[in-house]
C-alpha cells in the first residue's frame, strides 16, 4: 500500500485468487471498521466466524450460497460484474459460523465489519429490496444502490454503492462526517464516520481522482484510484472525479458513531448544488 497523509490508497497485488483486499482497525489506524475482498473459483469454499463483529457481505459478481449457524441462503447473486446489475448482501450478526460456496466459475465478494453486541437477525438484501437513487444534477449526477442503509436493522454498519458516469464528479460537493453533532432537539445534524471506498473501473485500464482534505489543510491528500483499489476516508471532506470515458463504482462501508450517513457540506462548495438544473441522462448505469 502506499500512506499518502493521514488517508491510505490500498493496492490489489494482481493476479491473485482468495482474499486480495483486506483492511483492519488496525491497518487504517483508526477504530471501528474492518474490509475484505475475495475471489472464489467455483466449488471453494470459504468459511469463517463472526466472532464479536456483525459483518455485511455484497456479493460484487457471480453467485454463491451461504450456509451458517442461523440460517442458509442458497443463490445469493445474479450480476456477473458490478456493471452489470443490481446488488445482493448479506448482513450477519456476531456470533455466526458461515461458509460461502462459490456457484458459478468466479465469485467476487467484499466483506465489512465492526464490532456490535448482536441486538438484530441475520438478513438478505435482494436487487429487489436495494433502493436506487439518482443524486445531484449535471455532471455531478450518480446512481447511489442501498444495500445497508441508515435505518437497516444492524448496530454500526452502513453500506451503499455508487456509480459515477465518465467525467462526472461524485461525493460532490464535497462532504464530510467526522464529528458527532445534534442539534437542540436531539436531532442528529452529522455522525463520525469511518469510511472505506472500493473502486471497480470500466474499461479496468480507467481510473478516478479522490481528495480527502480538512478545512485547515492538516490532511490534504489527492489519489488516483484504480480499479480494485481502496481509499480510506479517516476525516474530513472526499470528492471523486471519474476521468472522462471510465465510468466508475466504488462501494463504500462506513461506522462510527450512529448507523447513519448524516455529513456537511464544504460550505466554500456547497452552493454549486444551487447550478443544477437537470440530471445526467446516462443514468441509472444499472437497473
Amino acid at each position: 500500500m502506499t500512506q499518502t497523509a493521514n488517508s491510505t490508497l490500498h493496492i490489489l497485488p494482481r493476479g491473485e485468487w482468495g482474499e486480495y483486499m483486506r483492511v483492519t482497525p488496525e491497518s487504517a489506524g483508526w477504530e471501528h471498521l474492518g474490509f475484505a475482498a475475495r475471489l472464489l473459483r467455483r466449488d471453494e469454499v470459504w468459511e469463517g466466524q463472526t466472532g464479536a463483529f456483525e459483518y455485511g457481505l455484497v456479493v460484487l459478481g457471480g453467485v454463491c450460497s451461504v450456509h451458517s449457524s442461523r440460517g442458509s441462503w442458497p443463490a445469493m447473486g445474479r450480476r456477473a460484474d458490478v456493471f452489470s446489475g443490481m446488488p445482493y448482501g448479506l448482513y450477519l450478526p456476531p456470533d455466526t459460523r458461515f461458509s460461502v460456496k462459490a456457484e458459478s466459475e468466479k465469485l467476487d465478494l467484499a466483506c465489512g465489519w465492526c464490532a456490535a453486541a448482536g441486538l438484530h437477525p441475520p438478513r438478505l438484501v435482494t436487487p429487489e429490496t436495494s433502493a436506487v437513487e439518482i443524486r445531484g444534477g449535471g455532471n455531478a449526477t450518480r446512481q447511489i444502490n442501498s444495500i445497508f442503509p441508515p435505518g437497516f436493522g444492524c448496530e454500526r454498519l452502513v453500506a451503499v454503492e455508487v456509480f459515477t458516469p465518465g467525467g462526472n464528479w461524485s461525493s460532490y460537493p464535497p462532504h464530510k462526517h467526522d464529528v458527532h453533532r445534534v442539534d437542540a432537539a436531539g436531532q442528529l445534524l452529522e455522525a463520525d464516520l469511518e469510511e472505506v471506498y472500493f473502486y471497480k473501473i470500466s474499461p479496468p485500464q480507467g481510473y478516478a481522482i479522490q481528495r480527502v482534505y480538512t478545512s485547515d489543510a492538516r490532511l490534504d491528500a489527492t489519489m488516483v484510484a484504480r480499479n480494485n483499489q481502496v481509499v480510506l476516508v479517516p476525516e474530513g471532506y472526499h470528492p471523486v472525479a471519474a476521468a472522462p470515458g471510465y465510468n466508475t463504482y466504488y462501494l463504500n462501508f462506513l461506522a462510527g458513531s450512529a448507523q447513519s450517513l448524516a455529513n456537511s457540506d464544504d460550505p466554500t462548495h456547497a452552493w454549486v448544488k444551487e447550478t443544477w438544473r437537470e440530471k445526467d441522462p446516462r443514468l441509472p448505469l444499472v437497473k
